[in-house]
């Protein structure tokens, strides 16, 4: 079982699966606006405005004939890039990709606008193709709009356990946590469902540092700045985004991402923000005269009381490990958030020592 459970949790990965690909569409740089909307009859429509999947048949090999867009949908593991121009799809939480979305769909409507045409291909029972992938119509707004749409129909008989009804408070959870992660990106929810309609939009310009305050909107911070830092490594295929910010409390909130999952066991990239926030602080503290030369160094689970932070990592293959999956096992992740944590850190210390001193006196 490829989503985990044939609960709620499983059913309600259906629609992180098909997200995650509206997502990719975006973060390549096609994708401004995606909409999810949970349809009157129980199904659920995921509609992003990128390039719209590729619809041209393979001309040879295995796939000869069938389109892009049928192979992500019943291939198993078909992620990486279709068609010329790079079209990614994302492998997923554990790889597979929307295929498994398919298969566990009693029916599942793909539509597809590109090139001013309206393409579109049904499957049913389990992901089988009801048809060639046929020209519909030409594209509405005169033929400019390009974008994909998935729409499915979750096959009771395999969520018999729980039902079918996705919870509209879990779906919006996870795509508030989604526009933080993705700065500028605008998520619409949609409940068409009797009774439960409403239309809830979410996109944030400060992306993590946003979210930084969001978590701490409750509390009282220790200053009003958030400290934020990105970075890169085009070698390594991995980039990392990072906010923290202090509160009076002693809770330690370290929150970890990786390709958009929630990491709550931690992993790596955790591990190395951990290692390296107790050393620039402990060198800060010295070289200041906070610490003087007699004084013990600051213990780490003393930095961390009252910390609010966003460690969000993208990279090409990640490793979940741990009970829940929910842990980042990828080891030179771990020297890369420590080496960009040590030197923009320290940085950001410097020039704003009045933060500095407070994050070290408390």
């Amino acid at each position: 079982m490829y989503i985990g459970s044939t609960g709620l949790a499983g059913l309600h990965h259906l629609i992180w699966e098909v997200v995650d690909n509206a997502v990719d569409e975006a973060m390549a740089g096609f994708a401004t606006s995606i909409t999810v909307t949970m349809l009157a009859d129980g199904g659920c429509r995921v509609y992003d405005n990128g390039r719209g999947i590729p619809v041209d048949p393979y001309p040879s090999g295995p796939h000869q004939g069938k389109s892009a867009a049928e192979v992500v949908l019943t291939v198993l593991h078909a992620g990486g890039k279709f068609g010329g121009e790079g079209y990614k799809v994302s492998g997923g939480l554990h790889g597979v990709g929307v295929s498994v979305v398919n298969a566990l769909s009693e029916r599942l409507l793909l539509t597809v606008d590109r090139d001013g045409k309206r393409h579109q291909q049904e499957y049913a029972k389990g992901g089988q193709p009801q048809g060639q992938m046929a020209v519909i119509g030409s594209t509405p707004e005169g033929g400019r709009t390009t974008g994909s749409t998935v729409e499915f129909w979750p096959d009771p008989t395999i969520f018999a356990s729980e039902g079918t009804e996705f919870v509209a408070r879990t779906v919006l959870e996870r795509l508030q946590t989604m526009a933080f992660l993705n700065r500028g990106l605008e998520i619409v929810f949609v409940d068409e469902r009797a009774g439960k309609e409403q239309t809830v939009t979410y996109q944030y310009k400060g992306g993590v540092v946003d979210f930084v305050r969001h978590l701490n909107a409750t509390k009282e911070p220790l200053f009003a700045k958030v400290c934020h830092f990105e970075d890169e490594d085009d070698e390594g295929g991995q980039t990392l985004d990072i906010a923290v910010q202090w509160n009076t409390g002693y809770h330690e909130g370290i929150h970890g991402y990786a390709n958009g999952i929630s990491t709550i066991e931690g992993g790596m990239h955790v591990e190395g923000f951990k290692t390296a926030l107790t050393s620039v602080l402990n060198k800060y503290a010295r070289n200041k005269g906070l610490l003087k030369e007699k004084d013990d160094n600051l213990l780490g689970e003393d930095i961390r009381e009252g910390i609010t932070a966003i460690v969000a990592v993208k990279l090409r293959e990640p490793q979940f490990e741990g009970q829940t999956k929910a842990k980042l096992g990828n080891v030179p992740m771990r020297s890369f958030v420590q080496k960009v944590t040590n030197e923009k850190l320290a940085e950001w210390l410097d020039e704003n020592p009045t933060e500095a001193n407070k994050i070290v006196k408390k």
